[in-house]
């Protein structure tokens, strides 16, 4: 191509560029985003919108695991403030030393004060190595069962055989997890849920639960659906609840002995709307 032609092309597309940049009267567009742009699919806002609000800035934890700023602290191994115990008029008989908590067979599940419905969670949990016994369902139960009935399985599944959808990590008794990342006993598991609350209307259930689970940092339930309440042997079908409802910490029977640790959520307010 002679070289006048290729200055002149230059030329032009240099100066397309400049119209394209010029035509907006909105100061800072193309850098800030575009109001010229195509609607995204089910959603208000164009492609690079750049009308659509930024994300909140929230600081992270000072190490992995540790609550962010916006969490709720739910229990930081000091106190029962943010607990009570289902059946019982005075507080807490479970009991708490070095930073945990530890369950007392038999006294009844703890309920968190503070209510959740679409929320991540954070939560650590170890049976102690010197009181391991009992096999399959007997060694270590407990749950953590999201908004008081949907249960991910608590339990020392390490060399412990049990019915795949009971152990450590499943959707008790719907989903097990797809690999079983367990700790030895005396060591420290860790669950991060993202949990998505069911929805009803008129009475009648709209939308199930779902539920995506981080088990020791591996992925075992990727935005699963939950069938329903937890139920053993049986399956329970939904029924309406409250839009939030308390997190439970499972007294599962006498002989347990798992400790808790280092828990905390996030409610997540417009999740549906992103």
């Amino acid at each position: 191509m002679p070289l006048k032609k290729i200055i002149s092309v230059c030329v032009w597309f240099s100066a397309a560029v400049l119209y394209a940049q010029q035509k907006h009267s909105r100061p800072g567009i193309g850098e800030l985003g575009y109001d010229d742009t195509p609607v995204l699919p089910g959603q208000k806002w164009r492609v690079h919108d750049i009308d659509r609000p930024h994300p909140a800035v929230v600081t992270p934890g000072a190490e992995v695991g540790k609550p962010p700023a916006d969490a709720v602290v739910l229990f930081d191994g000091k106190d029962f403030s943010h607990w009570h115990q289902r059946g019982q008029s005075g507080g807490p008989k479970w009991k708490i030393e070095n930073g945990y908590m530890e369950i007392v067979g038999g006294t009844g599940d703890l309920l968190s004060n503070e209510k959740f419905g679409t929320a991540q969670y954070h939560v650590e949990w170890s049976e102690p190595s010197d009181l391991v016994q009992g096999t399959s369902q007997g060694r270590g139960n407990s749950g953590f069962i999201l908004m008081d009935r949907y249960e991910i399985q608590v339990l020392d599944t390490l060399d412990n055989k049990t019915y795949a959808d009971g152990q450590a990590g499943a959707i008790y008794g719907q989903w097990p997890p797809m690999v079983n990342p367990i700790r030895p006993a005396g060591q420290w598991n860790a669950y991060d849920i993202v949990f998505e609350a069911p929805k009803f209307v008129g009475g009648k259930l709209a939308k199930p639960a779902f539920a995506t689970l981080f088990f020791n940092g591996v992925a075992v339930h990727n935005r699963q659906e939950v069938v329903g309440p937890m139920a053993h042997r049986e399956i329970h079908k939904y029924q309406p609840h409250g839009v939030e409802e308390s997190l439970c910490l499972q007294d599962h029977d006498p002989t347990t002995h798992v400790r808790y640790r280092n828990i905390w959520a996030r409610k997540l307010k417009g999740y549906d709307a992103q």
